[in-house]
């Protein structure tokens, strides 16, 4: 599979049904749409991160962190242009309940709201007097609060931030929309990544992508139970990626889980797709590693993929889960 797809002529259409998607178990024919193909929307970046989808403007805006800058796609036209540059190598990036952009900023170390006129706010960038690590991926939830995962990826090297010190462990946080107060939901992951809720919010999934393949941490994703809408338990794994890695996820209104995958085996560089039951069901082959994913479209059943330099999209039979 790998072969074929480093193959392909990006220029020229796919054969229908595209031998890129591929079923592993049953329950992913549903999904599966015979006449629809990964195309390659775009190519030009670092590595690519942090989709989010702005139905109401119909585009795409994500982060390429090396470069610093927030990209923008525009369904209509195709055209990618600069949303915002510098961006204090942005990664993750999700929209709040009233539509404004939220990030994840590893320069800075912060999350950061866009206002509808443009101005940054700063929502977070230290805890109990320290510094955060710097954030990394983020969703919310219905009451209106953050949950992001702070590991330090940006903060371990020059590449993707500013190389410095860990002040605080790796941990997940809820930050409340109200007060502005934020509290730890998790700090048992070493290196806590891309998260999710399950579409009715009674669970919380979050990648712990290790410190290092070499130390043989396991690349998994845990998942765990939310309690009143405020904290974390009952933590158990829930699904093991082997030598490959998971990165960002999203969910859709089946409680599939559709993850980003890279850093191992050439054939898993894509997006794996998982059934509630922690079943892997499907995949999507992609020539590179895929970062990160969301759902948008008119009708939130067009998968965009940021991979590791390029961006690509499929048309998918579900939808994405609102808000994510």
């Amino acid at each position: 599979m790998t072969d074929r797809m480093l193959d392909r002529d990006w220029s020229q259409p796919a054969r229908y049904p595209d031998p890129a998607v591929e079923v592993i178990d049953k329950r992913f024919h549903r999904y599966r749409l015979g006449s629809a193909a990964v195309e390659r929307l775009w190519t030009g970046g670092r590595w690519n991160e942090g989709p989010a989808w702005f139905g109401d403007q119909r585009c795409l805006i994500w982060s390429d962190i090396p470069n610093d800058r927030l990209l923008r796609w525009c369904e209509i036209t195709g055209a990618v242009t600069v949303f915002r540059q510098p961006a204090n190598n942005a990664n993750g990036n999700s929209r709040d309940r009233q539509g404004r952009l939220i990030t994840c900023e590893h320069r800075s170390r912060r999350v950061t709201r866009t206002e509808i006129d443009g101005t940054v706010r700063v929502l977070l960038d230290r805890f109990e007097g320290k510094l955060l690590n710097g954030p990394n991926d983020l969703v919310t939830h219905p009451d209106g609060a953050i949950w992001f995962t702070d590991p330090g990826y940006g903060t371990l090297g020059h590449y993707e931030g500013d190389k410095g010190e860990l002040e605080l462990p790796t941990r997940t946080y809820r930050l409340d929309p109200l007060s502005g107060v934020a509290t730890v939901v998790d700090e048992a992951l070493e290196r806590p990544n891309g998260l999710a809720f399950s579409p009715d919010y009674q669970r919380l999934y979050i990648a712990d992508t290790g410190a290092s393949h070499k130390r043989g941490h396991p690349r998994q994703i845990h998942v765990y139970d939310v309690i009143d809408g405020m904290r974390l338990a009952n933590g158990r794994v829930f699904c093991d990626f082997g030598k490959s890695s998971p990165d960002g996820f999203r969910v859709d209104v089946d409680g599939n889980l559709w993850c980003g995958t890279g850093w191992g085996d050439p054939d898993d560089d894509g997006v794996q797709v998982f059934a509630p039951d922690g079943d892997k069901i499907g995949v999507i082959h992609l020539p590179e590693g895929a970062a990160n994913l969301c759902f948008g479209g008119v009708k939130r059943n067009r998968l965009f993929i940021t991979a590791s330099q390029s961006i690509y999209s499929l048309y998918v039979e579900t939808q994405g889960v609102a808000y994510s």
